[in-house]
């Protein structure tokens, strides 16, 4: 049994962490952790060295990095190349993407995800610890505690990474001095008590020589804590929420003859068993599980992040992206939400702009009603008066969504509270999110009274919009069709059907009605061209003096010029 230094969010004091080092268990457990630190810090070396001392990598491996002619260390290989991966990576020697290794000891197994340490791979971080477990967070002992490693413990916390690990590298060129390392874990205990992370540990290592990585070495007698390997095989799943009410969003419906009927999914929280009674939303019918089928036939009960296929013993209606939920405990539930929302595309984003958002198997339509604050990520203090978010900007933001979306706080379960956003247009994930709560009344009880536009806004993903085409009957017909095909709410409006007056009287019915209205109009009718204008707003309104002759491509130059405008404007600045 070995001991490490550890902080106490409840009493914000250094504790001591008993780690019990047990022997292997039939059945090894899965942890997934992420490395991040300062640049040159020995992150890609330490879990090179992580992975050849536990007899992790295959020779052919070794001996094409012993071939490759690049070792940038003293040692006789380089071991930061068994993760560096990218081309730009090994010539430059640092970490650009997320690089994702398995291996296995007799004890467990590990995923292991190497994030980048530079500031502008923010994203790439935010990517590979969102479904970390623990983060090992690379400190130089020359350096101390640096920005870019204070800004990677922030994202830990707000990640809901429980467990945070200080890998104090690099102690053979500080002498092996336990001076030295007092020094910087004390830096560390005290930056990370303000965030509450749970447990923190801190480990002197060496990667470079091998020291307290998979062995003890001999250099540092002064430390009597485990090596971090040793560490991180008795990390306890703080993620397993067997205890928790439960969760099982349905992820597919599984019908191979008119006998059997289940549902696919994975375990969230709580425990499944037979019998168990449980509720579905949104349809709020009750029923119990019937059985609970896996690959070795049925079992008895089904944990937290088990996989499996449940039949339930009434015929309900339940479907991809539903959820079965304990009826005494049941998830939060809205249509208007708080969140923090980490921007992951190049692409700016402006309050308004309509998304689909995905969270477990469900997909909506949601707006970004507006930037509460966004987060300094280098003085981790709010900025007020942001308008618009860039690539790794962290902001809370409001978001408003079509349908009731049935979750937990993302600090009580990070797989009910978390989701991402997809650009409509182009199918990118443009965001990844964590619900903080919901911010008004629960979309179970209606709103009353006439419809608002804002809300047409919300429902059909865009503002409304009005394209002005003369003499371009086809183009009109073909632009309308893939505005239906791209699930946009769409309608061609024509001078052949209404006279000028009742021309105006349509087209501010089709605004009212949130449609992108699209005109197709003879030489004769432009004179009305300024009161249709007047009527969308000019940034509302497409009227090109030009453009291709050809079909396909006068359409593509329609619908970069329809995306802009309904993808950035504000719904605010709709009346």
């Amino acid at each position: 049994m070995s001991t490490a230094i550890v902080n106490s969010p409840a009493t914000a004091l250094p504790l001591v962490m008993t780690v019990q080092l047990h022997t292997a268990t039939p059945e090894k457990s899965l942890l997934r952790f992420t490395t991040a630190g300062s640049v040159d810090d020995g992150k890609s070396t330490l879990i090179g060295r992580l992975l050849y001392d536990s007899k992790a990598i295959y020779e052919d491996q070794i001996t094409a990095v012993q071939k490759s002619g690049i070792n940038r260390s003293s040692a006789p290989i380089d071991l930061s190349l068994f993760t560096d991966g990218l081309r730009a990576e090994r010539e430059q020697g640092i970490t650009i993407d997320v690089a994702y290794r398995y291996f296995s000891t007799p004890r467990r197994k590990f995923i292991i995800a190497d994030t980048p340490g530079h500031e502008q791979y923010t994203r790439n971080m935010v990517t590979g610890a969102s479904t970390a477990n623990a983060a090992v967070i690379l400190i130089d002992a020359t350096k101390g505690l640096l920005s870019q490693s204070r800004r990677h413990i922030y994202l830990s916390a707000l990640l809901g990474i429980d467990h945070v690990i200080a890998a104090v590298n690099k102690m053979d060129l500080a002498g092996y001095d336990q001076n030295v390392f007092q020094r910087v874990e004390q830096e560390f205990q005290a930056f990370c008590r303000q965030f509450g992370i749970r447990n923190t540990c801190v480990i002197p290592v060496s990667a470079l020589q091998g020291e307290n990585v998979v062995e003890h070495g001999e250099q540092m007698q002064w430390y009597d804590g485990p090596t971090l390997l040793e560490l991180l095989e008795n990390i306890p799943d703080t993620n397993a929420h067997h205890s928790a009410a439960l969760r099982f969003p349905v992820q597919y419906v599984i019908r191979p003859d008119a006998a059997f009927r289940g549902f696919a999914g994975r375990v969230c929280a709580g425990t499944l068993r037979p019998g168990a009674a449980v509720v579905a939303l949104p349809s709020g019918v009750k029923s119990r599980i019937k059985s609970i089928i896996s690959y070795d036939g049925e079992l008895d009960s089904a944990g937290t992040g088990r996989s499996i296929t449940i039949t339930l013993e009434d015929e309900i209606d339940l479907g991809r992206g539903d959820l079965l939920a304990c009826p005494d405990s049941m998830p939060q539930v809205g249509t208007r939400l708080q969140a923090n929302l980490v921007w992951l595309h190049s692409d700016q984003m402006r309050p308004g702009k309509t998304f689909l958002l995905k969270h477990t198997g469900r997909t909506m339509r949601a707006t970004v009603s507006s930037i509460q604050h966004c987060i300094d990520i280098n003085s981790f203090s709010t900025v007020n008066a942001a308008t618009t978010l860039r690539m790794n900007d962290i902001a809370s933001v409001i978001l408003e969504t079509t349908q009731p979306l049935y979750f937990d706080p993302y600090q009580q379960n990070r797989t009910m509270g978390s989701f991402i956003l997809i650009d409509p247009m182009h199918n990118a994930t443009v965001a990844a999110g964590m619900i903080v709560t919901t911010t008004g009344p629960s979309s179970s009880s209606r709103s009353h009274g006439e419809v608002q536009l804002r809300e047409r806004i919300l429902r059909n993903g865009h503002p409304p919009a009005a394209v002005w085409l003369v003499d371009r009957p086809d183009l009109a017909a073909a632009l309308e069709r893939e505005i239906f095909a791209r699930g946009w709410h769409g309608q061609i409006l024509s001078d052949a059907e209404f006279d000028p007056h009742q021309l105006k009287a349509v087209a501010r019915a089709f605004r009212n009605s949130g449609a992108i209205t699209v005109l197709t109009i003879s030489a004769g009718t432009y004179g009305i061209r300024h009161e249709i204008e007047t009527i969308f707003g000019s940034e509302h309104f497409i009227a090109l003096s030009s453009l291709p002759e050809k079909q396909c491509d006068a359409l593509a130059v329609l619908l970069r010029h329809l995306q802009a405008v309904t993808g950035d404007a504000n719904e605010n600045q709709v009346d």
